[in-house]
């Protein structure tokens, strides 16, 4: 099965880093000194974000690894059944 050229998940990953490094921006322009705490908070999300998308990059390709091995089980004792 081909696969589509465009991957969600990394779309999320760029999405969210992008997102995250201009509220950081943006908040230092508006807080100023003021917005260290909230900027480590909108860091510590990014990072919880990226965990969360490696996670589940790493399920779905485990689970394509699986499916894949059961397939050539199967294609492999059809052979031998005939």
């Amino acid at each position: 099965m081909p696969q589509s050229s465009f991957d969600t998940l990394r779309a999320l990953a760029i999405g969210t880093q992008a997102l995250g490094l201009a509220l950081i921006i943006t908040l230092e322009t508006v807080l100023g000194d003021a917005a260290r705490p909230w900027q480590g908070g909108v860091l510590a999300a990014m990072v919880a974000c990226a965990l969360v998308i490696a996670l589940v990059r790493m399920y779905r390709n485990k689970r394509r690894q699986k499916q894949l091995a059961e397939h050539l089980e199967a294609s492999a004792s059809k052979n031998t059944e005939r």
